[in-house]
């Protein structure tokens, strides 16, 4: 059993050891992508864009045929 242990203990040293000079010595950094540009944004529905709610309103209030419902 002691055996066992002593084996998991000097594993574990040596994964931590090598981890350690990786990172040292910087091998295992990321690579940045440059991220495309985002497009402008735009409203989602008909009820975020104001041109359309103050149109919407407008034809609410001034209705060019009287006899529309």
């Amino acid at each position: 059993m002691l055996k066992v242990l002593l084996v998991v203990v000097l594993f574990a040293v040596a994964t931590y050891s090598l981890i350690r000079v990786i990172e040292r010595r910087g091998v295992a950094r990321p690579v940045r992508r440059r991220s495309k540009p985002r497009p402008e944004q735009r409203p989602v529905a008909p009820d975020d864009d104001d041109d359309f709610l103050r149109d919407l309103d407008q034809r609410h209030r001034f209705p060019e045929d009287p006899d529309a419902p």
